[in-house]
Protein backbone atom coordinates (compact mmCIF):
# COMPACT_ATOMS: atom_id res chain seq x y z
CA UNK A 1 0.00 0.00 0.00
CA UNK A 2 1.23 3.52 -0.99
CA UNK A 3 0.44 6.58 0.57
CA UNK A 4 -0.72 9.33 -1.58
CA UNK A 5 -0.57 12.84 -0.67
CA UNK A 6 -2.41 15.54 -3.35
CA UNK A 7 -2.60 19.56 -2.10
CA UNK A 8 -5.04 22.38 -4.15
CA UNK A 9 -4.26 25.68 -3.58
CA UNK A 10 -6.25 29.12 -5.54
CA UNK A 11 -2.57 30.90 -5.39
CA UNK A 12 -3.84 34.30 -7.09
CA UNK A 13 -1.14 34.65 -9.20
CA UNK A 14 1.81 31.53 -9.32
CA UNK A 15 4.84 34.21 -10.14
CA UNK A 16 3.51 36.74 -7.53
CA UNK A 17 3.78 34.24 -4.71
CA UNK A 18 6.73 31.70 -6.02
CA UNK A 19 8.17 32.17 -2.10
CA UNK A 20 5.50 30.97 -0.20
CA UNK A 21 4.73 27.78 -3.04
CA UNK A 22 7.95 27.10 -2.65
CA UNK A 23 7.57 27.07 1.52
CA UNK A 24 4.61 25.10 1.31
CA UNK A 25 5.83 22.12 -0.98
CA UNK A 26 9.11 22.10 1.27
CA UNK A 27 7.24 21.94 4.42
CA UNK A 28 4.50 19.66 3.30
CA UNK A 29 5.65 17.64 0.45
CA UNK A 30 2.70 16.40 -1.53
CA UNK A 31 3.22 14.42 -4.03
CA UNK A 32 0.95 16.40 -6.41
CA UNK A 33 0.49 19.90 -6.18
CA UNK A 34 -2.94 21.48 -8.14
CA UNK A 35 -3.06 25.48 -8.80
CA UNK A 36 -5.78 27.97 -9.81
CA UNK A 37 -5.74 31.05 -10.75
CA UNK A 38 -2.06 30.76 -12.00
CA UNK A 39 -2.54 33.87 -14.16
CA UNK A 40 0.22 32.92 -16.77
CA UNK A 41 0.89 31.70 -20.03
CA UNK A 42 2.21 28.20 -20.34
CA UNK A 43 4.73 29.66 -22.10
CA UNK A 44 6.50 31.47 -18.74
CA UNK A 45 4.74 29.72 -16.77
CA UNK A 46 7.95 29.39 -13.56
CA UNK A 47 8.71 25.41 -14.31
CA UNK A 48 12.15 25.72 -13.22
CA UNK A 49 10.65 26.21 -9.51
CA UNK A 50 8.68 22.91 -9.76
CA UNK A 51 11.98 21.40 -11.82
CA UNK A 52 14.16 21.92 -8.57
CA UNK A 53 11.81 20.73 -6.12
CA UNK A 54 11.06 17.34 -8.41
CA UNK A 55 7.98 18.00 -9.40
CA UNK A 56 8.98 17.39 -13.19
CA UNK A 57 5.36 16.36 -14.38
CA UNK A 58 2.80 18.70 -15.12
CA UNK A 59 -0.03 19.83 -16.96
CA UNK A 60 -0.76 23.29 -18.09
CA UNK A 61 -3.46 25.26 -18.77
CA UNK A 62 -2.73 29.05 -18.68
CA UNK A 63 -4.25 32.44 -19.42
CA UNK A 64 -2.31 35.53 -19.70
CA UNK A 65 -3.36 37.80 -16.49
CA UNK A 66 -6.69 35.64 -15.94
CA UNK A 67 -7.85 32.39 -14.50
CA UNK A 68 -5.62 29.56 -14.93
CA UNK A 69 -5.03 26.16 -13.40
CA UNK A 70 -2.10 24.06 -13.48
CA UNK A 71 -1.32 20.26 -11.97
CA UNK A 72 2.62 19.71 -11.04
CA UNK A 73 3.29 16.41 -9.93
CA UNK A 74 6.54 14.26 -8.32
CA UNK A 75 4.55 10.84 -9.88
CA UNK A 76 3.97 11.03 -13.80
CA UNK A 77 0.59 12.22 -14.88
CA UNK A 78 -1.04 10.89 -18.18
CA UNK A 79 -4.25 11.54 -20.54
CA UNK A 80 -4.64 15.36 -19.70
CA UNK A 81 -7.53 16.19 -20.58
CA UNK A 82 -9.33 20.49 -20.97
CA UNK A 83 -12.81 20.97 -20.20
CA UNK A 84 -14.85 24.19 -21.56
CA UNK A 85 -17.56 24.50 -18.83
CA UNK A 86 -17.46 27.93 -19.15
CA UNK A 87 -18.34 27.49 -22.80
CA UNK A 88 -15.62 30.42 -24.10
CA UNK A 89 -12.55 29.16 -23.88
CA UNK A 90 -11.44 30.64 -20.49
CA UNK A 91 -8.89 28.55 -18.86
CA UNK A 92 -10.28 26.87 -16.27
CA UNK A 93 -10.46 22.99 -15.76
CA UNK A 94 -7.26 20.61 -16.60
CA UNK A 95 -7.13 16.95 -15.51
CA UNK A 96 -5.01 13.64 -16.18
CA UNK A 97 -4.68 10.41 -14.75
CA UNK A 98 -2.11 9.32 -11.68
CA UNK A 99 -0.02 6.19 -12.25
CA UNK A 100 -2.57 4.65 -9.87
CA UNK A 101 -5.27 4.48 -12.09
CA UNK A 102 -7.01 7.94 -10.30
CA UNK A 103 -8.43 10.92 -12.53
CA UNK A 104 -7.65 14.36 -11.09
CA UNK A 105 -9.46 16.99 -12.30
CA UNK A 106 -8.44 20.58 -11.27
CA UNK A 107 -11.72 23.38 -11.23
CA UNK A 108 -11.51 27.30 -10.93
CA UNK A 109 -15.45 27.60 -11.01
CA UNK A 110 -16.04 31.44 -12.01
CA UNK A 111 -16.88 33.70 -8.67
CA UNK A 112 -20.19 34.82 -10.60
CA UNK A 113 -19.79 39.14 -9.83
CA UNK A 114 -21.16 40.98 -7.11
CA UNK A 115 -25.13 40.53 -8.23
CA UNK A 116 -26.60 37.44 -7.84
CA UNK A 117 -28.96 37.90 -10.60
CA UNK A 118 -28.59 36.44 -14.34
CA UNK A 119 -30.32 38.79 -15.79
CA UNK A 120 -28.59 42.28 -14.17
CA UNK A 121 -25.33 40.43 -14.24
CA UNK A 122 -24.29 37.76 -17.27
CA UNK A 123 -21.24 36.79 -15.11
CA UNK A 124 -23.45 34.91 -12.12
CA UNK A 125 -25.10 33.53 -15.46
CA UNK A 126 -22.07 31.81 -16.17
CA UNK A 127 -21.51 30.76 -13.11
CA UNK A 128 -24.37 28.52 -12.68
CA UNK A 129 -24.38 27.20 -16.01
CA UNK A 130 -20.45 26.00 -15.63
CA UNK A 131 -21.86 24.51 -12.62
CA UNK A 132 -24.44 22.71 -14.95
CA UNK A 133 -22.32 21.77 -17.64
CA UNK A 134 -19.95 20.10 -14.86
CA UNK A 135 -23.71 18.28 -14.00
CA UNK A 136 -23.71 16.94 -17.08
CA UNK A 137 -20.28 15.68 -17.12
CA UNK A 138 -20.59 14.15 -13.70
CA UNK A 139 -23.46 12.30 -14.36
CA UNK A 140 -21.58 9.98 -16.68
CA UNK A 141 -18.32 9.36 -14.53
CA UNK A 142 -17.57 5.36 -14.65
CA UNK A 143 -14.25 5.63 -13.07
CA UNK A 144 -12.73 6.94 -9.77
CA UNK A 145 -12.05 10.36 -9.78
CA UNK A 146 -11.19 13.14 -7.62
CA UNK A 147 -11.83 16.82 -8.23
CA UNK A 148 -10.42 19.93 -6.64
CA UNK A 149 -10.15 23.08 -7.11
CA UNK A 150 -11.67 26.51 -6.07
CA UNK A 151 -15.33 26.02 -6.60
CA UNK A 152 -16.72 29.56 -5.26
CA UNK A 153 -19.34 28.32 -3.32
CA UNK A 154 -19.62 27.96 0.21
CA UNK A 155 -22.60 24.97 0.45
CA UNK A 156 -23.80 25.00 4.26
CA UNK A 157 -24.63 27.77 6.26
CA UNK A 158 -21.61 26.71 8.74
CA UNK A 159 -19.32 27.61 5.49
CA UNK A 160 -19.43 30.74 5.99
CA UNK A 161 -19.09 33.65 8.76
CA UNK A 162 -22.55 34.47 8.93
CA UNK A 163 -25.45 32.39 7.06
CA UNK A 164 -27.98 35.57 7.77
CA UNK A 165 -25.62 38.17 6.21
CA UNK A 166 -24.61 36.23 2.83
CA UNK A 167 -27.79 34.64 1.90
CA UNK A 168 -27.42 37.37 -0.59
CA UNK A 169 -23.66 37.55 -1.49
CA UNK A 170 -22.69 35.58 -4.33
CA UNK A 171 -20.82 32.30 -3.44
CA UNK A 172 -23.82 31.50 -0.68
CA UNK A 173 -27.26 32.21 -2.23
CA UNK A 174 -29.80 29.66 -2.07
CA UNK A 175 -29.54 29.08 -5.80
CA UNK A 176 -25.61 28.79 -6.02
CA UNK A 177 -25.89 26.09 -2.66
CA UNK A 178 -28.71 24.08 -5.12
CA UNK A 179 -26.66 24.27 -8.52
CA UNK A 180 -23.54 22.96 -6.32
CA UNK A 181 -26.05 20.30 -4.48
CA UNK A 182 -27.18 18.87 -7.98
CA UNK A 183 -23.31 18.52 -9.10
CA UNK A 184 -22.38 16.55 -5.95
CA UNK A 185 -25.50 14.11 -6.30
CA UNK A 186 -24.97 13.70 -9.94
CA UNK A 187 -22.11 11.59 -8.84
CA UNK A 188 -22.64 10.70 -5.45
CA UNK A 189 -19.33 13.02 -4.49
CA UNK A 190 -17.84 12.58 -1.22
CA UNK A 191 -16.74 16.12 0.10
CA UNK A 192 -13.81 15.49 2.17
CA UNK A 193 -13.68 18.40 3.65
CA UNK A 194 -16.58 17.59 5.79
CA UNK A 195 -15.92 14.04 5.81
CA UNK A 196 -12.99 14.80 7.80
CA UNK A 197 -14.07 18.30 9.69
CA UNK A 198 -17.92 17.95 9.99
CA UNK A 199 -20.70 20.09 10.29
CA UNK A 200 -20.74 22.23 12.27
CA UNK A 201 -17.14 22.59 13.39
CA UNK A 202 -15.76 25.90 11.64
CA UNK A 203 -13.93 25.23 8.76
CA UNK A 204 -12.45 28.85 6.13
CA UNK A 205 -10.47 28.30 3.43
CA UNK A 206 -11.11 32.18 1.88
CA UNK A 207 -11.15 35.37 4.01
CA UNK A 208 -11.08 38.86 1.94
CA UNK A 209 -7.72 41.37 1.25
CA UNK A 210 -10.11 43.85 2.55
CA UNK A 211 -10.16 43.24 5.98
CA UNK A 212 -6.59 44.08 7.57
CA UNK A 213 -5.97 41.03 9.92
CA UNK A 214 -8.38 38.60 8.92
CA UNK A 215 -7.73 36.75 12.45
CA UNK A 216 -9.60 39.38 13.89
CA UNK A 217 -12.97 38.78 12.22
CA UNK A 218 -12.45 35.55 11.00
CA UNK A 219 -15.08 36.19 8.38
CA UNK A 220 -14.35 33.47 6.33
CA UNK A 221 -15.89 30.87 3.99
CA UNK A 222 -15.44 27.74 2.79
CA UNK A 223 -14.91 28.09 -1.06
CA UNK A 224 -12.12 25.50 -1.70
CA UNK A 225 -13.14 21.43 -2.08
CA UNK A 226 -11.98 18.07 -2.56
CA UNK A 227 -14.99 15.69 -3.70
CA UNK A 228 -14.00 12.08 -4.26
CA UNK A 229 -15.96 9.45 -6.42
CA UNK A 230 -17.69 6.80 -4.17
CA UNK A 231 -15.22 3.98 -4.91
CA UNK A 232 -12.00 6.06 -3.86
CA UNK A 233 -13.52 7.99 -1.00
CA UNK A 234 -12.76 5.26 1.52
CA UNK A 235 -9.20 5.48 0.46
CA UNK A 236 -8.76 8.99 2.27
CA UNK A 237 -6.65 8.81 5.30
CA UNK A 238 -7.01 12.60 6.18
CA UNK A 239 -7.77 16.24 5.07
CA UNK A 240 -6.23 19.74 5.97
CA UNK A 241 -6.91 22.51 5.62
CA UNK A 242 -3.31 24.66 6.22
CA UNK A 243 -4.91 27.76 7.61
CA UNK A 244 -1.20 29.62 8.64
CA UNK A 245 -0.42 29.85 4.88
CA UNK A 246 -2.74 32.88 5.31
CA UNK A 247 -0.50 34.68 7.09
CA UNK A 248 2.59 33.95 5.06
CA UNK A 249 4.42 37.08 3.76
CA UNK A 250 2.01 38.52 0.03
CA UNK A 251 -0.34 35.78 0.66
CA UNK A 252 -3.40 34.51 -1.62
CA UNK A 253 -6.85 35.13 -0.33
CA UNK A 254 -7.09 31.43 -0.17
CA UNK A 255 -5.54 28.66 1.81
CA UNK A 256 -3.93 25.27 0.49
CA UNK A 257 -5.97 21.56 1.00
CA UNK A 258 -4.17 18.50 1.54
CA UNK A 259 -5.55 15.59 1.14
CA UNK A 260 -3.79 11.75 2.07
CA UNK A 261 -5.03 8.34 0.34
CA UNK A 262 -3.95 4.84 1.18
CA UNK A 263 -3.23 3.01 -2.25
Amino acid sequence: MTRLKIASWNINSVRARAAIVERFLLEEQPDVLCLQETKVEDKIFPAELFDRLGYRHRKLHGQRMHHGVAILSRVALFDEGRHDWQDNGEARHVGARLECGIRLENVYVPAGGDIPDRERNPKFGQKLDFLERMTRWSEKLAEPTLIVGDFNVAPLECDVWSHKALLDVVSHTPIEVETLARLQQSHDWADLGRRFIPAPERNFTWWSYRSPDFTKNDRGRRLDHIWASPSLAPQAVAHRVHEPCRSWERPSDHVPLVVEFDI
